[in-house]
């Protein structure tokens, strides 16, 4: 339920400052009211809903200064941990996320299907020397990154894919990776991390912009 909810956030099914009450979802997905509630307090505190006297929430605005702080803790997070993981990593282990990367484009998929390939090729690609809290912050880090990229690109017609920069940046990091070159790997993810806080603001532009 927690990813349902999740997925409609990323994807702009429930827009940056809608508002519903738990009880309406609650009667949408055919559950009782508890979990909904459960589900709202966990994306809450992902930063993706506010929610209101546990009665109804509100998508959380797209914001140029929270989109500036999560591109920095991707900074200072996210280079130094590809550093690591990539140096540990086997070439099986590589050879093993390359051919996933078609899926990123396979219009045969949804947006929501397709994005969630992306990631978990990156994360695949991480946790080879990462913690579990490492992990849950880039999962959480890589999921308000994809809403502020998919905001502005019409993901509800269901048309359009991961951005083709992205996929060549994360087909660069894995070639990197198989260099077992600290600084190469920490300077090529760096450059994704970049690539993706450029393609977010310049999403959130078009927002601003309709």
């Amino acid at each position: 339920m927690t990813s349902e909810i999740r997925r409609a956030i990323l994807g702009g099914r429930l827009r940056p400052g809608q508002e519903f009450s738990l009880r309406t979802i609650a009667a949408q997905l055919g559950v009782s009211f508890i979990p909904v509630r459960e589900a709202l307090r966990s994306l809450e505190a992902e930063g993706l809903l506010m929610t209101r006297r546990g009665r109804s929430a509100t998508v959380a605005p797209l914001d140029g200064d929270e989109l500036r702080g999560i591109c920095g803790l991707r900074q200072r997070v996210e280079p130094e941990l590809a550093a690591r993981s990539g140096s540990a990593v086997d070439e099986a282990h590589l050879d093993l996320l390359r051919p996933r990367l078609e899926r990123c484009t396979d219009r045969a998929l949804s947006p929501d299907a397709r994005y969630d390939e992306y990631h978990a090729i990156y994360f695949d690609l991480l946790r080879t020397s990462a913690t579990d809290w490492e992990m849950r912050v880039t999962q959480m880090l890589a999921r308000a990154i994809e809403r502020y990229v998919r905001a502005g690109r019409g993901e509800i017609d269901h048309s359009s894919q991961v951005p083709t920069e992205l996929i060549v940046a994360l087909r660069e990091l894995i070639a990197a990776a198989g260099t077992n070159d600290p600084e190469k790997i920490r300077a090529t993810a760096s450059d994704l991390v970049d690539l993706g806080a450029r393609i977010a603001g310049e999403s959130l532009a078009r927002v601003r912009q309709a």
